[in-house]
């Protein structure tokens, strides 16, 4: 598998789902973005790590980091290897006297653990090209908003499947063009399972 490096790009609250939130990796050398859907626990953790905050006590992926250097193993890098019916999946890459072990994560807890070690986050071109959305004017002074700077939206109870594979494709647009990633997560899954 061909390793492509992602960087976390932020938190947005979900447009569609009450009380989750979209993750947003992009590519490091190319313009696609990567909305994964996660849950407000594990975006809290996420979150606290990219703003730089320290709780009083340690929290549990803290805890967990504080566990491996404590027993000298070290995270070398996180995977996002797999990508079925809208699920990531992913595997953390760990080192212990000298000998390489893979450990099966959610993605969400990988990626937390991924800042508090600092190690790098990969995916392959398949996942890429099964996920990745691209943005068609991407502005470097509007970064997706902080999990912390969000009020909680409307919930969308609706589907798209009644919509036509070209309203589908002009929703997507939109929904790219206003940076909601969620619901284009949600509207790409929905395109793709009329591809098979």
């Amino acid at each position: 598998m061909q390793k492509i490096r992602l960087n976390i790009l932020g938190l947005s609250v979900s447009q569609t789902q009450s009380g989750a939130y979209a993750l947003v990796l992009a590519e490091e050398d190319g313009e696609r973005r990567i909305p994964i859907i996660i849950g407000p626990v594990e975006a809290q953790a996420i979150a606290i790590q990219l703003e730089g905050l320290k709780p009083p006590r340690p929290l549990t992926h803290d805890l967990i980091k504080n566990m491996a250097l404590a027993f000298d193993i070290a995270l070398l890098e996180v995977t996002i290897y797999k990508l079925e019916e809208g699920i990531f999946y992913s595997e953390l890459l760990c080192e212990m006297n000298g000998k390489e072990i893979r450990i099966d994560s959610r993605t969400s807890d990988a990626v937390a653990l991924a800042l508090r070690f600092r190690c790098p986050i990969y995916t392959s071109e398949e996942i890429l090209q099964k996920a990745g959305i691209v943005l068609e004017s991407d502005d470097e002074n509007s970064p997706v908003r902080s999990m912390m700077d969000e009020e909680e939206p409307e919930t969308s109870g609706s589907s798209y499947a009644q919509y036509s594979t070209s309203d589908l494709q002009e929703l997507l647009d939109e929904a790219i063009e206003d940076e909601d990633y969620e619901k284009a997560s949600i509207i790409r899954d929905e395109l793709n399972k009329r591809e098979k």
